[in-house]
C-alpha cells in the first residue's frame, strides 16, 4: 500500500535536495479543483513512484490562523502553518473561486503577500486568487490573466490592472496568473517542468491520466459558440475584439496579440469565420448594442459609445443597415419588436459562410430576449434570456 501519510508542516521549505517549494494560501470558497491540480501534480512529481514522499519538491498550507477553510463545494481545508518567514517558498500560490461582492480581504493575507513580493518570492494568484493580489497592490500596471467568468468582475474592481481572459495563465515579472479550473493543471506542469524537468511533469500528467500540458498562450475553452472555431490564433482574436468592444482595437494591433502578420490574420480569420474582421467586429458590437437598448435605461448616446461607435449617428447608420429602423424606434416598440429584428437578421445572413458566428441558433419559442416573471415582491422583472450559440454570453456581458 501506498505511504500517503502527511504530518503536517514536513514538507514546509527548503531542504537539501529540494529543488522546488510551494506555499498554498486558500481564500474562502476556493475553487478545489485549481488546489488538488496543482497539489497533486507536486506530489507526483515530487519522488520516483507514487508514495507521496516530498524528495524533490515540498508543499504547506499557510493562513493566518489555523481554523478549516471552505472551498466553494463545503469541503474543508485545515492550514498546516501560519504565515512565516515566506522567502523559505519559491512560490507562494494564491488560490481563490467564489466571488463576494462584499468581500474584504484579510489583512494579515495581504500584509503577507507583500512581504513575500519585497524578498522575491514568486506569487501566482490562481481563479480569483488575482484578485488578492490586485487587492495587495501588486499588480498595479501589469496583464493579469482572469477567466472570461470572472473578467467583467476584475474589471469593475481594478482599473489600472490590464486583464487578459484569452490565454490560459501569464507571467508578468515575479508574478503568475491563472484562468484557474484546469488550467491550474498546466500551470502546474510549467513550474515543475522549469525546477524539475520535463521528465517529472510529464510523469505527473501520465499519471494523472492526461497526455501533455497546454501552453500558457493557449486559449480559454470559451461557451459554446467559440467551439466553432478550431484554429486557436483566430479564437484568441475573437476574445480580443470581444474584450474590446468599446474601443475597437486596429487589426494590426489584433495581428501583434496573437502572434501573427495582418495578412495572415485576415487570411485565417475568414476561413475560419467567413467573415472579415471589421464585419465581426461590426456584428459583435452591434447587437451587443440592440442588448443593451433591451436590458438598460441607457442613452442612445452611451449605447452608442459602449458599443464602440464613432458617435450616435454612426450607431444609427449601422443600426438601420442591419435591422431596417432606428435605436429609437426599436426601443419605443418593445422587446417583443426587437426579437423580430433579430429573426429577419437571421433569415436575411440565413446559408452565409459567416451566419454561424451571430446570435443565431433560436427556435421561433425560443427568443433572445424575453420579458417576463415578477420578484418576490411582485414587481415585474425584465429576463435577458441569452443564446446558448450567441456572442452575448461572454466576457462583457452579465450572466443572467
Amino acid at each position: 500500500m501506498a505511504d500517503t501519510k502527511i504530518k503536517k508542516g514536513s514538507f514546509s521549505g527548503k531542504l537539501p535536495g529540494r529543488k522546488l517549494a510551494v506555499g498554498f494560501v486558500l481564500l474562502k470558497n476556493f475553487t478545489l479543483i485549481a488546489f488538488s491540480s496543482i497539489i497533486d501534480l507536486l506530489r507526483l512529481a515530487a519522488d520516483e513512484g507514487d508514495r507521496s514522499r516530498p524528495e524533490r519538491c515540498s508543499w504547506s498550507i499557510l493562513a493566518p490562523e489555523l481554523s478549516p477553510i471552505s472551498a466553494s463545494c463545503g469541503l474543508q481545508v485545515a492550514p498546516w502553518e501560519t504565515f512565516d518567514r515566506p522567502e523559505r517558498f519559491d512560490y507562494i500560490v494564491v488560490i481563490g473561486g467564489l466571488v463576494d461582492p462584499d468581500l474584504i480581504y484579510d489583512s494579515r493575507t495581504l500584509q503577507f503577500l507583500r512581504k513575500a513580493a519585497d524578498r522575491g518570492v514568486s506569487i501566482a494568484g490562481v481563479c480569483t486568487g488575482s484578485f488578492a493580489l490586485a487587492e495587495a497592490q501588486l499588480l498595479c500596471g501589469r496583464k493579469c490573466c482572469v477567466s472570461w467568468y470572472h473578467f467583467t468582475d476584475f474589471v469593475e474592481r481594478y482599473a489600472d490592472i490590464t486583464p487578459v481572459a484569452n490565454q490560459l495563465f501569464i507571467e508578468d515579472g515575479k508574478f503568475i496568473t491563472c484562468a484557474g479550473g484546469l488550467a491550474a493543471l498546466d500551470l502546474a506542469a510549467w513550474i515543475v517542468e522549469r525546477h524539475l524537468g520535463p521528465g517529472r511533469a510529464q510523469k505527473g500528467l501520465h499519471i494523472m491520466i492526461t497526455d501533455k500540458a497546454r501552453l500558457a498562450a493557449n486559449a480559454q475553452p470559451q461557451p459554446p459558440s467559440m467551439a466553432t472555431v478550431d484554429e486557436m490564433r483566430v479564437r484568441r482574436a475573437m476574445l480580443v475584439i470581444e474584450q474590446n468592444l468599446s474601443t475597437p482595437p486596429k487589426t494590426q494591433d489584433i495581428a501583434s496579440k496573437v502572434d501573427l502578420s495582418k495578412r495572415q490574420l485576415e487570411r485565417l480569420f475568414r476561413n475560419a469565420t467567413g467573415k472579415s474582421i471589421q464585419e465581426f467586429s461590426r456584428d459583435l458590437r452591434i447587437f451587443y448594442g440592440l442588448w443593451l437598448l433591451a436590458q438598460s435605461d441607457k442613452s442612445i448616446t452611451s449605447i452608442a459609445t459602449e458599443s464602440g461607435f464613432s458617435d450616435i449617428s454612426h450607431f444609427n447608420r449601422i443600426f438601420r443597415a442591419a435591422f431596417g429602423c432606428t435605436p429609437s424606434i426599436a426601443r419605443r416598440n418593445g422587446i417583443a419588436s426587437m426579437n423580430g429584428l433579430i429573426r429577419s437578421w437571421q433569415d436575411k445572413h440565413a446559408g452565409s459562410p459567416g451566419a454561424r458566428f451571430g446570435p443565431i441558433g433560436l427556435s421561433a419559442a425560443d427568443p433572445l430576449i424575453t420579458s417576463s416573471g415578477r420578484n418576490k415582491d411582485g414587481d415585474m422583472i425584465r429576463e435577458i434570456k441569452i443564446d446558448a450559440a450567441g456572442f452575448l454570453q461572454r466576457e462583457r456581458r452579465p450572466y443572467l
